[in-house]
């Protein structure tokens, strides 16, 4: 009876502590990421997001393992990749490096701008996928005055990138709403304030960025597509092969049964 007793005790204590772990994560695990929209089969979405990407991120970013050629795969042709893509003096077989100086970068952000290349597929984490995550913030800057960019960011709270695409989307500000948790008042997010619109509507913005997001995804692996189409004929055949490989064995072996 005593060794139940103590049992108990122990399953009630680990209980107590998952709990007051699940609690404690729930608190500290920052704003929710919003679930992006996938259109990396979207020739006209990627289009778009290549086009904000050269002309907003470009600048800063590079996407040293991605050549500019290679858009040719999402139906661009090499005459519109030069006449709308290629700003500096770059060449449709180079690569897509920014032309910022890293010791400026550096000076004026306080760390250089990283690689875009695989950033769709690093940023994976427990809140969703690296899409997931970049729809989410570049969806979430705000005016922040403390900062040396005058900018911030619910989802990298503190952030060295100013908000590159205000002009779009417009100045906003977070709606905060205190509530009671655990015995202390606590701020919640709860929304937006308009301040200044942008030149595209809030619904216009989402979708731009989803054509954004959605080109980095495909730029971290270009080929994704054709492999997951490729796989799907790999697997019918095997499947295919497998009942013919199986009939056959039976064949062989129906004397000696």
């Amino acid at each position: 009876m005593r060794t139940m007793g103590f049992t108990k005790k122990i399953i009630f204590g680990l209980t107590m502590a998952v709990g007051l772990t699940m609690t404690a994560q729930a608190n500290v695990g920052g704003l929710a990421w919003d679930k992006a929209p996938n259109n990396t089969t979207d020739m006209a979405a990627l289009q778009h997001g290549a086009k904000l990407f050269v002309n907003y991120c470009l600048n800063c970013h590079s996407a040293a393992f991605m050549r500019f050629n290679r858009l040719r795969d999402i139906g661009l042709t090499e005459q519109q990749i030069k006449d709308n893509l290629l700003v500096t003096n770059a060449k449709v077989g180079d690569t897509m490096k920014s032309a910022i100086d890293p010791q400026l970068a550096k000076a004026w952000f306080g760390v250089n701008p990283p690689d875009l290349t695989v950033i769709a597929r690093s940023r994976a984490g427990a809140g969703g996928t690296g899409a997931d995550y970049l729809y989410t913030y570049m969806r979430t800057f705000y005016k922040d005055a403390e900062k040396p960019t005058g900018w911030n960011n619910l989802v990298f709270p503190n952030v060295a990138m100013p908000h590159v695409l205000w002009e779009l989307q417009g100045d906003r500000r977070p709606v905060y709403e205190a509530i009671k948790e655990h015995g202390h008042e606590v701020q919640v997010f709860k929304g937006w304030e308009q301040l200044k619109p942008g030149t595209m509507t809030p619904l216009q913005y989402d979708q731009a960025i989803g054509d954004l997001v959605s080109y980095l995804q495909w730029m971290g692996e270009p080929s994704q597509n054709t492999r997951v189409r490729v796989g799907v004929w790999v697997l019918l055949f095997l499947g295919v092969f497998t009942l013919i490989a199986w009939r056959l064995n039976a064949a062989y072996w129906k004397d000696i049964k």
